[in-house]
């Protein structure tokens, strides 16, 4: 076990160091620029999948789907985002109460 977290460790390091070794030229590309502008939004939007359709190893359809679909017509009509979280979470707590 600890030679995984040992050797992860060195792998992320030297990811990190090689990323920080980039010539600053290749960095200014607009292809790279437009790239490092999607990044946080492919990953936040992996997250959100994972967190709302994975339970351990399974693929799963519960009251989590209802206030992901809730948000998502939420941002279509261009609500505030505070109104898009309480109201994806009310419509989940509602589906996840009345299923019980």
């Amino acid at each position: 076990m600890w030679w995984g977290v040992i050797g992860t460790s060195v792998a992320a390091f030297g990811l990190k160091y090689l990323g920080h070794s980039i010539p600053h030229r290749y960095l200014e590309h607009p292809k790279i620029q437009k790239t490092n502008l999607l990044i946080p939004i492919t990953l936040l939007s992996a997250l959100v999948a994972v967190q709302t359709f994975a339970e351990k190893s399974k693929l799963v359809l519960d009251h989590r789907a209802a206030g992901l679909a809730i948000a998502a017509i939420a941002l279509k009509f261009r609500a505030p985002f505070p109104v898009v979280v309480i109201l994806a979470a009310i419509s989940s707590a509602a589906v996840f109460h009345f299923s019980s």
